[in-house]
């Protein structure tokens, strides 16, 4: 052969997704806002009743809520957005960078809520209006679980990085909002003071552990890492499969929001048509796009055997 050929799949850009999930995305974010918001003024008024520093952890934690969830909320849209000419892979990306902020916000909770539990450890006040605080809770406690539910049920339709990151703090503030209740419980009943202050120091470890695995997440996806072991082995068994292929190699794969970057080069037989080699990549893209919907996928066609060089790693 004496002319290499690559193809891409698509035509300027990453697949968009259908109306329906986009609606989804939005949805979802328009009910962390608005289940953040109400929780934020019913906490509010009963920490300002009841002075409990464990009900102050979860309005703080309520109000970095709406913060992360106003950044989704421009991240998702900011991402739906079609590819462009200075964007040919899409705004995907702007998902990660959303996810990045909630983190330093939720790590920023934390620090001010060990500040504050400290003070209380010291010095130990009693709490009023116990059983409003509880009450406020128990609709927290209401409200998450129902949020979180459907962010799940949007995250597992959409694969959203953002909307993913979104529920994993509420699906933490849902155990965090348990043990408060517990705790003011205690503080009600047994009148056991310093566990209110112990109780915001676990939820504020709770909050580091949050922030820790959505800047992760989000760093893996600017930093373009390699999808999963599992899916490379998978791109790489669809693309042996077929008949005419030969061998493959440098397999180099990516995430951008909801969207999956893949390209490797193919070896085929040197004495085929360049037409038939063109043939052989839509077969395999096929394949492969039908177990990664949504993904781009660049395929390099060359002469089996031919000498050059290739990367030292898997």
């Amino acid at each position: 052969m004496n002319e290499d050929t690559a193809r891409r799949s698509g035509s300027s850009g990453p697949p968009m997704p259908d109306e329906r999930n986009a609606a989804l995305m939005r949805r979802a974010t328009y009910a962390s806002v608005g289940v953040a918001t109400i929780l934020i003024v019913t906490k509010f008024i009963v920490w300002r009743m009841s002075g409990s520093v464990a009900l102050l952890s979860s309005l703080l934690d309520s109000t970095l809520d709406v913060i992360a969830s106003m950044i989704s909320l421009f991240a998702v849209r900011h991402a739906l957005t079609p590819a462009d000419r200075e964007h040919r892979f899409g705004h995907g990306k702007a998902e990660a960078l959303a996810a990045l902020g909630q983190a330093v916000f939720v790590g920023g909770a934390a620090l001010l809520l060990i500040w504050e539990a400290a003070q209380k450890i010291f010095d130990p006040t009693p709490i009023e209006a116990e059983y409003w605080a509880v009450a406020v809770m128990v609709l927290s406690l209401s409200l998450t679980i129902a949020l979180v539910r459907f962010q799940r049920r949007v995250s597992a339709l959409t694969g959203s990085v953002a909307i993913a990151a979104d529920s994993l703090h509420y699906v933490t503030d849902i155990m965090v909002n348990a043990g408060i209740v517990v705790g003011l419980l205690a503080v009600a009943v047994l009148d056991w003071r310093l566990l209110d202050p112990f109780i915001a120091i676990a939820v504020a470890a709770y909050l580091v552990h949050t922030a820790w695995q959505i800047a992760r997440t989000s760093l893996d996806m600017l930093m373009d890492r390699e999808l999963d072991d599992d899916k490379r082995k998978r791109i790489r068994e669809l693309a042996l499969a077929h008949p005419e292929v030969l061998a493959m190699h440098d397999l180099r794969t990516r995430s951008s929001g909801m969207h999956s970057f893949i390209q490797f080069h193919l070896e085929l037989d040197g004495d085929i048509s360049l037409t038939r080699s063109h043939h052989i990549a839509d077969e395999v893209e096929k394949i492969i796009a039908a177990e990664f919907p949504g993904a781009e996928i660049l395929i390099h066609q060359d002469p089996e055997g031919l000498d050059e060089a290739r990367p030292d790693f898997a």
